[in-house]
């Protein structure tokens, strides 16, 4: 606890809206609600852009269960934009087991919490979170696990948890966590 740091600074994104009505706090979590091609993926694509060229920060993308073309384009989009070298990629797919889709997160978290502790401040994508949680679900299924009464795993306040508290700012680096749901 002794390296985590308490600090409030706001992140500027390069999105006037999102900077006016919903300034995102350095080393917050936030949550991209929406619903199937109202874009979400689009506006994380815009936010690693800003990021990347008016800071020169680093992001990392997770992707749990995207679409093949989905990963395709965000990585043609990222080459495009010249921001290939500002942003790790990881990508579990949806025709994948579930056990890869399962650690994409982690494994992109992982790779964030790395960046922070060489004293980067690190802009952490999960695409998406939900999807994170369905393939939790299958691999308890998949290991005989009896749900819970609304049918989710019965481990999915340990995982998530597990998760959400490693995204976490030290006094070196901050990690600042955007999530589609």
């Amino acid at each position: 606890f002794d390296d985590l740091s308490p600090s409030v600074d706001l992140l500027e994104t390069g999105i006037k809206v999102i900077d006016l009505v919903c300034p995102f706090a350095k080393g917050g979590k936030v949550g991209l609600f929406g619903g199937a091609g109202v874009g979400k993926t689009v506006n994380m694509m815009e936010l690693i852009n800003n990021i990347a060229k008016q800071h020169s920060g680093l992001s990392v993308f997770a992707g749990v269960g995207e679409r093949t073309r989905e990963g395709n384009d965000f990585y043609h989009e990222m080459k495009d934009s010249n921001v290939l070298d500002k942003v790790g990629m990881v990508f579990g797919q949806m025709n994948e087991p579930p056990g890869n889709r399962l650690r994409v997160a982690l494994t992109g978290l992982t790779m964030a919490e790395r960046f922070r502790d060489e004293g980067r401040d690190i802009l952490f994508f999960v695409d998406n979170i939900y999807r994170y949680t369905l393939a939790g679900t299958e691999v308890s299924a998949l290991l005989g696990r009896m749900p819970s009464a609304v049918g989710y795993q019965p481990t999915l306040a340990d995982e998530m948890g597990k998760l959400q508290e490693r995204i976490t700012s030290t006094k070196t680096g901050s990690i600042t966590s955007i999530q589609a749901v």
